[in-house]
């Protein structure tokens, strides 16, 4: 019997991250077995807050502690704020599934598949910050993902363009040196988590290119000219670096793409 497509609003809702962590896992395995029902006609509902839990408390940006890897409660404020990262990430993997309901089947299996990885990549977290003696929500969090989200609610080629391919992509260019600092404290356990995270990052930012190039082709626009517009209408412009171009290469980025955004002439 295939899945109800209302699931995958279910899912969005729950709030205890366990609970919702659970519920991907089954949602996934039991769609990638028996299928999705078709999306519904109707339009999906107007964008709210996805379900999360009370803590962590939400504060601007800039407001959010610098995290100084020098010592246990340092590495795990690092910790939490991936985590917290990858709790959004789950949320916006479901509502890119929720949200645009004329795509096709492939489309809402390739973003359920991607929610499944970000269950696992938090569940890999919270259970590193438990070794280190903190839970989620011992630290306070900005909400600048789904802040994008919201912006990009009402149309799909915005959402491919800007969240996983600008701010998700974003987490391919610090990995490496999150990985390099832990790695000289000699915090071996929480490299091996983000050196897990890293590597199955890549696809889903490519996930990300490859709708969007579809949305580019559906709309007939040119979607490197269109991306880089995105980023000057939508965002502030600039892309900050450095950047891990490899990753962005293997996650489809075009040449054009990747010299425009470090700022050199596009060939």
């Amino acid at each position: 019997m295939t899945v109800k497509f209302n699931a995958i609003g279910d899912c969005l809702a729950e709030s205890d991250p366990a609970a919702k962590c659970a519920a991907v896992v089954h949602l996934w395995t039991a769609v990638a077995s028996s299928g999705l029902e078709p999306a519904p006609a109707r339009p999906a509902p107007p964008i709210d807050e996805p379900g999360r839990p009370v803590r962590p408390e939400l504060v601007p940006p800039h407001a959010v502690p610098r995290r100084r890897l020098g010592s246990p409660a340092g590495r795990a404020a690092l910790v939490h704020a991936i985590a917290h990262i990858e709790f959004n990430a789950i949320n916006l993997a479901l509502d890119a599934a929720w949200r645009f309901r004329d795509r096709p089947a492939a489309y809402y299996r390739d973003w359920l598949s991607v929610a499944a990885d970000e269950a696992r990549h938090f569940r890999m977290l919270a259970h590193r910050l438990e070794a280190l003696g903190h839970a989620y929500g011992d630290f306070p969090a900005h909400n600048g993902l789904w802040d994008m989200a919201v912006k990009t609610a009402d149309h799909c080629l915005e959402r491919m363009a800007l969240v996983p391919r600008v701010l998700e992509a974003r987490g391919l260019d610090v990995t490496p040196g999150m990985i390099d600092r832990l790695a000289a404290a000699g915090d071996e356990d929480t490299v091996a988590v983000l050196d897990i995270i890293l590597a199955e990052e890549v696809r889903h930012v490519e996930i990300g290119t490859r709708w969007f190039h579809h949305c580019c082709a559906e709309a007939g626009v040119d979607p490197d000219e269109t991306f880089l517009t995105l980023l000057e209408t939508k965002f502030d412009g600039r892309v900050k670096g450095p950047f891990n171009l490899p990753a962005r290469r293997q996650a489809g980025f075009s040449r054009y793409e990747l010299a425009a955004i470090q700022g050199e002439r596009p060939r």
